[in-house]
């Protein structure tokens, strides 16, 4: 699942037929005033003809506009030929020269202006989805207010290394990755994760280039150079994603590479056979193969696919879901099942204390103040919660000295003067503290999905504390809406025990619960869902559950942003950690399915409509040409919608 190593432009890859859909700004004004110059003159030839009837006055115009319109579709013509390939630009070119062979001026003129016309057109359409991606890059200033020693100095962001003090003041954007050292405010990062509120960041927090801050200064130690930076690193992903090919547009391409050659061998049956067999006139004849060869090309059908998988991972981007190709967005309208990991990810990763259990004639305030001041010297997350429910509560947390932590145990220390100890169960069995009443407790704060910790002072435990993980704000409703999609199973894989998971699962309304999961576990328990339900996708935060991401037929990360694991594990990326994104990427990937299928469908009814007409020789060249570009264009505004799907 690793992401390409270069990433060519987005459009360059949409047609297989059309090789420069992605011109440099310099070409593409040339082609953009060639072009115009065409529809000029045909519209001038057009006027000129209306008035006089003679045709030397309007036939030179039109010649002129089929030659300056026949520039670019030539010389691309040439390229594919080079590579052994016809292609639409090929097919047009023979289209031009037949039609003024037998001396129909205005249909060479018109047919070649009209298609000069659609590709710009088509061009500028589908390079949007490439430039919305890209230009974020242009979000982060170009210069960079530095904090030395001499005072402070505006820097060329290339010139920034790591390590630098960065000032960002109050509404500018932030320039480069790095971490707050003083100053507080509030962060808009909806360029990278989607959010619709901001952020508050203080000294510790992580800020991110591209992002916008809000009220207050701050003062930012550099992590990474411009290249390195989670925005670089995203629009580099996105590109690479744009680049790769979905299975439907594999097959698509394969189709085309023996349909255009079949249709040019029709048109040579359709020139040919009536002349010799019936004895047929040839310039009719000839024009009708040369409609057919028009009409026939399949750049429509071949564009049908990567426009909406290109639409559809820049619409995914700016809703800060990051997705790594176009096969893993085919492979997720597939998914029957989704897995969760527990920690971090269904839930907050953040410890609160639930319960204080008194025991030994002890109070629940005496119990709480006690363990607070062991463990205000740890920085485990448990005794983050203890001492935060202490404060809350406004109890006078001590300070206790001597403390040293049990790994995998708890903590003990000194508190005036008195022995304190915090641990679990299996701490206080081994040192002979573990009283009945105490145990009981404990056993009944593990039966309702709570983690005990149990307190002693001087070698007596007087109280057993509950903490637990909360589930995230919105979770049950993400597995709901889940469910309404059609997902046949939503499970939920965690390491943790099976009380603790029970009732997180439950709450959630999860259909299974595996428990005490290590992470081979977690990979076996992928394979059975796969073998019992179908295809299947884990949701993880992209370290902890990398061999389980990399075994489900699509791997989902969450809050990869800045985490370089996250990113380069998972096929698709939660910039956020916002599991609604989850349902909307799922409700995403099947309508791009849907697009899919429907722009083949109009691609190939159009195509089969009018070679008919071509055949029975009622439509003419630039009537073939509007029903190419027209499917082109239906095509392509069909595609773009997904860029704003919600």
């Amino acid at each position: 699942m690793s992401t390409a190593a270069t990433a060519p432009p987005v459009a360059a890859d949409c047609c297989a037929h059309c090789d420069d859909h992605a011109p440099a700004a310099t070409g593409a004004s040339v082609r953009g005033w060639f072009t115009a110059g065409a529809v000029a003159l045909v519209a001038l030839g057009c006027l000129v003809g209306a008035i006089t009837t003679a045709p030397w006055w309007s036939a030179p115009l039109f010649v002129a506009a089929a030659l300056i319109g026949s520039v670019f579709p030539a010389q691309r013509a040439v390229q594919a030929l080079r590579k052994r390939r016809l292609d639409i630009n090929a097919l047009m070119v023979v289209a031009v020269i037949g039609a003024i062979a037998i001396r129909q001026w205005e249909e060479a003129a018109m047919v070649v202006s009209l298609f000069a016309a659609a590709q710009w057109l088509e061009a500028q359409s589908l390079d949007r989805a490439r430039k919305a991606i890209a230009g974020l890059l242009d979000l982060v200033p170009p210069e960079v207010l530095l904090r030395e020693g001499d005072g402070d100095r505006k820097v060329g962001i290339d010139l920034v290394t790591p390590g630098a003090l960065m000032i960002v003041r109050p509404g500018d954007r932030i320039a480069l990755d790095g971490v707050v050292r003083s100053g507080r405010s509030d962060v808009n990062q909806a360029p990278i994760t989607g959010e619709s509120l901001p952020v508050e960041k203080a000294a510790g927090d992580e800020v991110f280039a591209g992002t916008i801050n809000g009220h207050g200064a701050l003062t930012v130690a550099v992590t990474r150079r411009r290249a390195d930076t989670t925005l670089a690193r995203i629009v580099h992903l996105v590109e690479s994603a744009q680049a790769q090919r979905a299975p439907t547009q594999q097959f698509i391409d394969r189709f085309a590479a023996w349909y255009t050659p079949a249709v040019v061998a029709l048109a040579v049956l359709v020139v040919t056979l009536p002349v010799v067999v019936l004895g047929q006139p040839f310039d009719t004849w000839l024009y009708r193969a040369l409609v057919l060869l028009v009409v026939a090309c399949p750049c429509a059908l071949v564009i049908s696919t990567p426009v909406s998988i290109v639409s559809a991972l820049a619409g995914a981007a700016r809703h800060g879901v990051l997705i790594k190709g176009g096969a893993h967005l085919e492979r997720l309208a597939s998914v029957r099942v989704i897995a969760f990991d527990k920690t971090g990810t269904m839930t907050t990763g953040r410890l609160d204390l639930d319960e204080t259990r008194p025991a030994a004639g002890h109070s629940a305030s005496e119990v709480l103040a006690f363990a607070a001041a062991v463990e205000s010297q740890s920085e485990h997350p448990v005794a983050a919660a203890v001492v935060r429910a202490a404060v809350e509560r406004g109890l006078a947390v001590r300070t206790a000295v001597d403390v040293r932590a049990l790994p995998g145990l708890g903590a003990e220390g000194s508190v005036d003067g008195a022995a304190a100890v915090c641990g679990n169960p299996r701490l206080f069995a081994e040192r002979g503290w573990l009283t009945p009443e105490c145990e009981a407790i404990a056993a009944d704060v593990s039966a309702r999905g709570m983690s005990p910790v149990l307190v002693a002072r001087n070698g007596v435990a007087i109280g057993v504390l509950g903490v637990s993980d909360r589930p995230r704000a919105g979770a049950a409703a993400v597995v709901a809406d889940l469910h309404r999609q059609g997902l046949t199973r939503v499970v939920m894989i965690t390491g943790d025990h099976e009380p603790a998971a029970r009732a997180i699962g439950s709450h959630l309304g999860v259909d299974e619960v595996r428990a005490a999961q290590l992470p081979q576990d977690k990979v076996d328990s992928v394979a059975a869902l796969r073998r019992d339900h179908g295809s299947v996708a884990m949701v993880g935060d992209g370290i902890n559950d990398a061999p389980a991401l990399a075994a489900a037929d699509v791997g989902i990360a969450m809050g990869a942003m800045g985490s370089d694991a996250a990113l380069e594990t998972a096929d698709i990326a939660l910039m956020a950690g916002d599991l609604a994104k989850i349902p909307y990427a799922i409700r995403l990937s099947r309508a791009t399915l849907t697009n899919i299928r429907v722009n083949v469908a109009i691609s190939l009814a159009l195509k089969a409509a009018f070679v008919v007409l071509a055949v029975a020789g009622v439509a003419t060249l630039w009537m073939a040409v509007l029903a190419d570009t027209g499917a082109s264009a239906l095509v392509v505004a069909n595609a773009v919608r997904l860029r704003k799907f919600t």
